[in-house]
């Protein structure tokens, strides 16, 4: 689609290692378990460990500064810059260190699913599991389609490859570096496989938009009338839990794009949290947890194999990966049309947000480019209390670009397609975090389902005194009082400190966004005393 070939195919440079091409899910599997990287569990998925990280190593993330592409990119403490020269020579060790290897894995696949914007792309691997991983993940090839198959983007991923600080420009002994130009993605130094789909999505993030095409990291829904919804929403805020919805069919849980002809899944799997996982809460991302599919970190019984979803002992961060034909209704090919409603999601754990709130153009803009949820005490050393912190368009570690570029498309396609756009607080209610309970899920599924079905199109709001919000005054199925959150705190002044002070935050991060249009300012945040 994007018309432009890997340059050097790494491909072609390992051939004096066993490359192991485009095995079938029951042959990684038995590789898996053969090389000792995994154990089966119970329900046949495989339970592997990543080792010292168990999470994304965002300050070992890098971008290689190149005449093509170095105008375009917006440079800073996300997207940091690496010679050409260090990556060539990390290059060149990384190969020479594969070609020592028994067995490489290489999987040739596709990035979105919409077939005039497809990205051909192959992942080279270390690890059997990882392997099993980017096929459950990405989009498999379909009869045929491997014929000609060309990658425009090569990931190496060579955990066991560590780097010397020193000698090659890294800040650590992990790597994850971005080659526009010789469109590849080297990965070494650890074993997380989120670093291949986030690399994958960032690249999408730099190539899409030069399409007119919008990128989102969003979940993604059908309704029987055909009607979509997207959720935007950073870790934790319940973007896959509340997408996968046994009344609407599954277009994607995390990753999107959004073009003239409508909404596509980036990928062709999902990457969900098992945190507290049930059958009962969850039933649809539970039961995908079956043979192929591959969970990270995951504490598993010794004799009956069965994972224990409620044990974070390794990490909170635990996961499961799975394609989406483990869901059982999901559109497919996962391409749909025009978004009619879109929920931002944040998990506010001040306690002071609204449950649901209709937004403006302008306040969409603003909570878009805000991209705000909480880190909770005791999730990071040192954080002692609740934390807002703000991710720009809901993605920031993600976009190589700046943000207006993306924050615009957005405003456009509302406009365009006459969106409603919601803003839905998951997290705590009655008090902040440590006071105040968590928002019942079945509470907010019935807010969600209300602003899906157009029921809180004509209802009456009021507006909040502080964020400016419209507050719905009634949602079927949820007690009126837990809509107004200065009723939920047993004191009204707790509530007002806390809310001011959120608010405070909220336009001290937004005073970065110099190039943002003054009305998105004045009208979509909170209201100025």
């Amino acid at each position: 689609m994007f018309g432009v070939h890997n340059p050097e195919t790494p491909f072609k440079l390992l051939t004096e290692a066993n490359l192991l091409v485009q095995l079938s899910v029951p042959e990684l599997v038995e590789k898996v378990l053969s090389r000792g990287e995994g154990l089966l569990t119970s329900t046949g998925a495989i339970s592997v460990s990543t080792g010292k990280y168990t999470g994304r190593s965002p300050e070992d993330k890098f971008i290689v500064e190149e005449k093509s592409s170095s105008s375009k990119i917006d440079w800073g403490a996300i997207n940091q810059p690496i010679s050409e020269n260090a990556f060539s020579t990390l290059y060149n060790k990384v190969l020479d260190y594969l070609k020592q290897k028994n067995e490489i894995f290489v999987f040739n696949g596709f990035a979105g699913a919409d077939k005039k914007y497809m990205l051909p792309i192959q992942v080279i691997n270390e690890y059997a599991w990882h392997n099993l991983f980017a096929h459950q993940l990405f989009i498999r090839p379909e009869q045929g389609e491997l014929d000609g198959h060309s990658p425009e983007f090569t990931i190496i991923s060579a955990p066991g490859f560590k780097a010397d600080p020193e000698v090659d420009g890294t800040k650590s002994e992990t790597f994850i570096i971005i080659s526009f130009e010789k469109r590849i993605v080297l990965i070494g130094g650890t074993e997380y496989a989120g670093e291949m789909k986030k690399s994958i999505f960032s690249v999408m993030n730099y190539l899409l938009p030069e399409a007119g095409i919008m990128p989102m990291h969003c979940s993604a829904n059908v309704g029987i009338e055909g009607d979509v919804a997207l959720f935007f929403g950073l870790s934790g805020t319940g973007k896959t839990t509340l997408s996968a919805d046994p009344n609407r069919r599954l277009i994607g849980d995390d990753e999107h794009g959004w073009s003239a002809n409508g909404v596509f899944n980036v990928e062709g799997g999902c990457y969900a949290k098992t945190i507290s996982l049930s059958r009962e809460k969850e039933p649809q991302i539970f039961d995908a947890i079956c043979f192929g599919a591959v969970l990270e970190n995951v504490i598993v019984e010794p004799n009956s194999r069965a994972a224990d979803y409620d044990d974070g002992s390794l990490t909170e961060n635990t996961r499961a990966a799975y394609p989406l034909e483990a869901i059982k209704n999901i559109v497919s090919p996962s391409v749909a049309g025009h978004p009619n409603t879109i929920v931002f999601l944040t998990a506010d754990a001040f306690g002071v947000l609204p449950p649901i709130s209709r937004l403006t153009k302008e306040q969409a803009m603003y909570h878009f480019l805000s991209g705000y949820t909480s880190k909770l005490a005791g999730t990071e050393r040192g954080i002692t209390s609740p934390q807002a912190t703000f991710s720009t368009c809901f993605g920031a570690p993600f976009l190589p670009l700046p943000a207006n570029r993306y924050a615009e498309m957005l405003g456009e396609k509302i406009l365009e397609h006459n969106a409603r756009v919601f803003l839905v607080n998951t997290g705590w209610t009655g008090g902040e975090y440590g006071t105040g309970s968590r928002m019942k899920l079945g509470y907010t599924r019935a807010m969600i389902h209300a602003a899906l079905e157009g029921e809180l199109n004509n209802i009456e709001t009021v507006q909040d005194e502080i964020f400016g919000l419209h507050v719905p005054l009634h949602v079927p199925g949820v007690p009126d009082e837990v809509l107004q959150p200065e009723k939920t705190w047993a004191d009204a002044e707790a509530y007002r400190e806390k809310a001011v002070e959120l608010a405070e935050k909220f336009r001290a991060n937004f005073k970065k966004f110099s190039g943002v249009a003054p009305e998105i300012a004045e009208k979509g945040g909170p209201i100025n005393h």
